[in-house]
């Protein structure tokens, strides 16, 4: 893994790669969870917590977990074993480029995800780097979500 300063625009631009990183942890995705987030949410759904229901009339034969519920994993599930982005006071949420939702994921699937650094370019309040996301079920070719995440580093 390198070392590269928030502000060190070259550095970071010469470390954009359109190779994934290694997997980061697994988490598994139980009906449990799914359910304790609708509660959180107040997304009921039938195809996400009613079990009888999706077995029989859901096109995925049996409850997925909400794509909001994949993506909000991405703090503890990814990571990127290849740059490690150093010297900031702050990092900060800046939005997205993108965010797709690809597969499903199906209660009882185990997930990773991986990402790679795309782009860095400064901005007023500091460096603004692009990254994506690829968040997976174990097994599955195509990612369950696809993210390109923008985040403002702050010095």
């Amino acid at each position: 893994m390198i070392e590269i300063a928030f502000d060190d625009i070259d550095g970071l631009q010469a470390a954009a790669t359109e190779e994934w990183s290694g997997w980061g942890p697994e988490f598994e995705m139980t009906q449990e969870k799914i359910n304790a987030f609708a509660e959180l949410t107040g997304d009921h759904q039938w195809i996400h917590v009613d079990v009888e229901r999706a077995k029989t009339e859901s096109p995925f034969g049996g409850p997925i977990a909400h794509g909001f519920f994949t993506l909000s994993l991405v703090a503890s599930i990814s990571w990127n074993d290849r740059v490690r982005i150093t010297g900031f006071r702050n990092a900060v949420n800046y939005g997205a480029d993108g965010l797709r939702f690809l597969a499903p994921v199906p209660a009882g699937s185990t997930l990773q995800a991986r990402s790679r650094l795309k782009e860095a370019r400064e901005h007023k309040k500091g460096t603004l780097v692009a990254s994506q996301i690829a968040i997976h079920v174990q097994g599955v070719e195509v990612p369950s979500v696809l993210y390109d995440s923008l985040t403002l580093y702050q010095g």
